[in-house]
């Protein structure tokens, strides 16, 4: 038989004199290729039962000793046998060398089979074919112990194993008793925790009911100081406006007043502080409602151009000799949003803008924005007055909070129209935000959504046949040049039964419907057309003067886009008929 290159030590089996060698020999070549005391003993030992059980077998056994370098440094045991004996994997000394080394794998062939074991070698070990030489050298200059002298040292082994065992055992009583100290220490710190623990928990409910109290209590306080605000509100209106109209009368001529210059005077300062506690009432109910969620929007097309204008108009009068309103043309026409709402808060800026600012001019400044949503559109008002402090600057959205200084005290205020500027603002879906610099002005900014509207771009032309529901000759008329300018083809009804007539004679690309008509109502020939497989995918326009709950609006608002009269206009017409070829489109 080849001698393999890393091979260290071949031995046959014939007796019970080779079990001996076999041992003597597998803890010398152990010690040689680097291992330790332990695994010496371990791979003497597996050697050992390994030729034990093989020496009984009929048959050549041969017992090999090699050095391996894949995968790792190893050196490998190899027994060899010809002979029978059922299955290798089930002999009791093959089982007790596998325990023993690290790796074992058993093989027949015919009659014969083959059993290899490894053990690890400690990292970097020599297994090279000088290393094997060696340890060859080394295992055939050495003599064969006398069994006697094995059977010592195996003794000698077993006596050792038996004294590390008894420590083991120790150290595991000691660890033990150690273990159940620890659990003694913990299972009273979990009982401790537990009592602190439950006496937290038991704060925390106490706090949280104290804090649902002191919130009930903050919202009763809140709801009666709203209803405080309104009635009293309320209540002030009528006097006031009593007092105001007397002074009117006494200050009118026509009248039959008859005052001499100083009562004229008296009666101007009555007039004049009547006036501004007038709104300083009415603010006061403004708030109260914006607080108390009275005070809903109703979203509709808003002409821009309409509304600045009346903001001109109002306010031009109020500028001082050396303060100049300017009012630039709106970048953007329409806007989705309520027009009143919208006014009040630009009044509430602009004339801010006005009162502090002594020279110079307050800007109003229109623009389309971008956002998530799809777009926005900016008011800026700008002015170049004395500005307001940064320390100040968030403070003044607090109501009733003013910044002192010589223009407050001579234009007096209440500290209300910013809050309840910003207010309106977030109730209409947007914000307000303010930069100022002392001496140089300051720049309040108002973001609105604006939802995009069909049409405002590329136009919503032609609109093909229209039929205009209105019983009241002037406004069909007003709309009938509006939809002729866009290149629609006209039909018009003044009531419900001619409105279903003229739907029933043919279909109609857009409907223009008012609510208030004789039987059957707006409503009714709206439903009726959404019932309709063949109508329900026109577009209707609801042109009303009504006053709609925003519930009715909201109702409406499903399948129609709603336009007050009031509101009508050119662009507005155009971006409502967007959103409602939208809403039919979103149906379909």
């Amino acid at each position: 038989m080849t001698r393999g290159r890393g091979e260290v030590f071949r031995l046959r089996v014939r007796g019970e004199q080779d079990v001996f060698v076999a041992r003597q020999r597998g803890r010398e070549v152990a010690a040689l290729a680097g291992l330790e005391h332990q695994d010496q003993i371990r791979v003497a030992t597996a050697l050992s039962e390994l030729s034990r059980e093989l020496a009984t077998l009929p048959g050549e056994v041969t017992i090999t000793m090699s050095l391996g370098a894949e995968p790792a440094p190893a050196l490998v045991l190899t027994a060899e046998w010809s002979g029978g004996g059922g299955h290798p994997e089930d002999l009791e000394g093959v089982r007790a060398a596998a325990r023993l080394t690290d790796g074992c794998v058993v093989s027949r062939e015919g009659t014969g089979a083959s059993v290899r074991l490894t053990k690890r070698l400690p990292p970097g070990s020599a297994v090279d074919p000088d290393q094997a030489e060696r340890i060859r050298t080394a295992v055939r200059e050495s003599s064969p112990a006398h069994p006697l002298a094995t059977l010592r040292s195996q003794n000698q082994d077993l006596l050792e194993a038996l004294e590390s065992l008894q420590a083991r055992q120790e150290d595991l009583l000691r660890v033990n008793a150690e273990l159940e100290e620890t659990n003694r220490g913990v299972l009273a710190l979990h009982a401790e925790l537990s009592e602190e623990l439950e006496e937290t928990n038991r704060g925390v409910v106490a706090l949280y009911a104290e804090l649902d109290d002191a919130s009930t209590r903050l919202r009763e306080a809140s709801e009666a100081k709203t209803r405080f605000w309104a009635n009293v509100s309320h209540e002030l209106r009528t006097p006031l406006n009593s007092v105001l109209g007397i002074s009117r009368l006494l200050l009118d001529p026509a009248g039959g007043g008859t005052l001499d210059p100083e009562q004229r005077h008296q009666v101007e300062l009555i007039r004049d502080a009547g006036a501004m506690l007038l709104s300083l009432v009415n603010e006061l109910l403004d708030v109260a409602k914006a607080e108390s969620g009275q005070l809903a929007a109703t979203i509709v097309p808003t002409d821009l151009g309409s509304v600045l204008d009346e903001l001109r108009a109002t306010l031009r009068p109020v500028a001082g000799a050396e303060v100049e309103l300017v009012v630039e043309p709106p970048a953007i026409d329409v806007v989705w949003t309520d027009p009143v709402l919208l006014g009040r808060i630009l009044r509430n800026l602009v004339s801010n803008g006005l009162k502090f600012t002594e020279q110079g001019e307050v800007r109003v400044r229109v623009r389309a924005g971008l956002a998530a949503d799809g777009g926005e559109v900016e008011i800026r008002v700008s002015d170049t007055g004395i500005g307001i402090p940064a320390e100040h600057q968030q403070r003044v959205f607090e109501e009733f909070y003013q910044v002192r200084g010589h223009l407050q005290a001579a234009s007096g205020g209440t500290g209300l129209g910013l809050p309840y500027s910003r207010r309106l603002a977030a109730i209409l879906g947007g914000s307000l935000e303010l930069d100022s610099e002392p001496g140089r002005g300051t720049t309040l900014t108002l973001r609105l959504p604006a939802r995009p509207a069909a049409g405002t771009a590329e136009g919503v032309v032609p609109l093909g046949r229209v039929l205009l529901v209105d019983d009241d000759p002037a406004v069909r008329a007003l709309l009938r040049r509006m939809v002729e300018g866009l290149d629609g083809v006209v039909i018009e009804a003044d009531s419900g039964p001619a409105a279903q007539r003229a739907l029933r004679a043919e279909v109609p690309d857009l409907v223009l419907l008012d609510l208030d008509i004789p039987a059957p109502t707006g409503g009714e020939v709206l439903a009726g057309m959404r019932a309709d497989a063949t109508l329900a995918a026109v577009p209707v326009v609801v042109v009303t003067a009504a006053r709609l709950t925003e519930e009715r609006r909201r109702e409406l608002g499903r399948t129609a886009a709603v336009v007050d009269k009031a509101q009508l206009s050119g662009p507005v017409l155009v971006a409502a008929v967007g959103a409602a070829r939208d809403l039919v489109g979103r149906a379909g």
